[in-house]
């Protein structure tokens, strides 16, 4: 009896290190998936504080809340399911849903330019309202193009974790997804949630009697709102990159490659010019740069398609005389 407790004890300890081996493995391949999916958060982090720009002070945390929690829904409830059930059963469709995730980027993004220039609602002064005066509706629609923005570059980042973990087993991968679906969530509303309070620190910092804390404090205060306006413009040239990006390596993975290769070949062009970390830095500018034209470009079209040739054909359909 004792030698048969000495057994089970020893069955339960094999089982416990097998255990915790397995969850090293997971973090460690989760640690992987979300440093490969970096360049991506860089960008959800860049896009999302421009859905937050104009609101009042105490509406900015619970809109942060309330993407956050929708970007968590997009992830496990949408993402989570569709690339687990297609990696194990029609991993070719992967690259043609990346393409539509995309387009939509890029239609977005082109969608703001255009509107920048004076096109889509420029004429329409009820928009120049502050954020925090259209009420609650407008709030909400603010957040609902948030998780929608978030949904292709949750995408995006969980179909790169889901390539770096795509030999290993099916529970293996599910785990590691679930891992980086939080880590990610946290990391980039964490982020977020710092950069649209900023202005409140600097304000609490401008009231204390140290003079130190009072210069530090004003300069937040003033320079808030130059960053927001910046990490808009980043925010928009960020979804023309990562949708131009989507679109090139996913159509040479659906089986035309000629546009990942030349964008390749100027990489490697690049990192040959200059050998170091300054023909690394030019190589990922000048794929930076290429991947954004080449979003730019596409969403321009697919904004013409969807807003400026309709326009056009129904003033033509009313300019026409009547008899």
């Amino acid at each position: 009896m004792a030698g048969g407790l000495v057994a089970l004890l020893d069955d339960i300890a094999t089982l416990t290190k097998a255990a915790a081996a397995s969850i090293d493995d997971i973090g460690a391949a989760a640690g992987k998936a979300s440093i490969k999916a970096a360049g991506v958060v860089v960008d959800d982090t860049a896009v999302t504080p421009r859905y937050v720009h104009g609101f009042t002070p105490d509406r900015e945390l619970p809109i942060v809340r309330k993407i956050a929690v929708g970007s968590i829904r997009n992830k496990l409830l949408i993402i989570l399911p569709v690339a687990m059930i297609l990696s194990q059963f029609l991993p070719q469709a992967l690259p043609y849903l990346l393409i539509a995730g995309g387009l939509f980027l890029c239609y977005e993004g082109a969608e703001k330019v255009y509107e920048a220039l004076g096109g889509g609602h420029g004429h329409d002064h009820t928009d120049d309202a502050p954020a925090a005066v259209k009420g609650p509706e407008f709030e909400k629609s603010m957040v609902n193009g948030a998780i929608r923005t978030d949904l292709i570059l949750s995408a995006e980042i969980m179909v790169i974790s889901l390539s770096s973990v795509e030999s290993e087993p099916f529970f293996t991968r599910l785990a590691v997804l679930i891992v980086v679906a939080f880590l990610i969530t946290a990391l980039v509303y964490g982020v977020v949630a710092l950069i649209v309070k900023m202005d409140d620190v600097g304000l609490s910092l401008a009231q204390r009697r140290s003079t130190a804390s009072q210069r530090i404090g004003r300069g937040l205060v003033k320079a808030m709102p130059k960053i927001m306006a910046t990490l808009t413009v980043v925010g928009i040239a960020a979804m023309l990159w990562v949708g131009g990006h989507i679109l090139i390596v996913n159509v040479g993975e659906a089986g035309f490659p000629w546009p990942a290769d030349r964008l390749h070949d100027l990489e490697h062009w690049f990192d040959e010019l200059v050998h170091g970390f300054v023909g690394g830095f030019l190589a990922w500018t000048a794929s930076t740069v290429v991947s954004a034209l080449v979003g730019l470009v596409i969403g321009a079209i697919v904004v013409a398609i969807m807003h400026v040739i309709p326009r056009r054909g129904g003033k033509e359909v009313h300019a026409q005389p009547t008899e």
